[in-house]
């Protein structure tokens, strides 16, 4: 599978999820949500910059309990529960954002 962004081709595995991890962009990262019908927000790239934080800091993609728990610490003035990431993220916010955020999926997501 593959994704064409700025007439750059960029391999997707079966899931969606870039191979290469270098080959993200803000660009891909549009290109992607367009392919979940989601346009990204303000809200979006928030959680998306800081799941690309955790994933320099600790080499992986957060499941959904540590990755509220994550950006609570980070954005500690806003009030972020599942609720609010299911509404962003279409009901599978760890794996989406992970996906728009250029990361693999996270290992313990079915």
């Amino acid at each position: 599978m593959k994704l064409t962004v700025n007439h750059q081709d960029i391999m997707l595995d079966d899931e969606g999820y870039l191979i290469n991890l270098q080959d993200w962009s803000p660009a891909v990262a549009n290109a992607l949500a367009e392919r979940e019908s989601i346009t990204l927000t303000e809200s979006h790239w928030q959680i998306i910059e800081l799941l690309r934080a955790f994933y320099q800091q600790y080499a992986l993609s957060p499941s959904n309990r540590p990755l509220i728990k994550y950006l609570n610490q980070q954005l500690p003035t806003q009030q972020i529960n599942s609720l609010t990431l299911n509404l962003l993220f279409n009901g599978s916010p760890a794996k989406l954002a992970a996906k728009l955020a250029g990361l693999p999926k996270p290992t313990n997501c079915l």
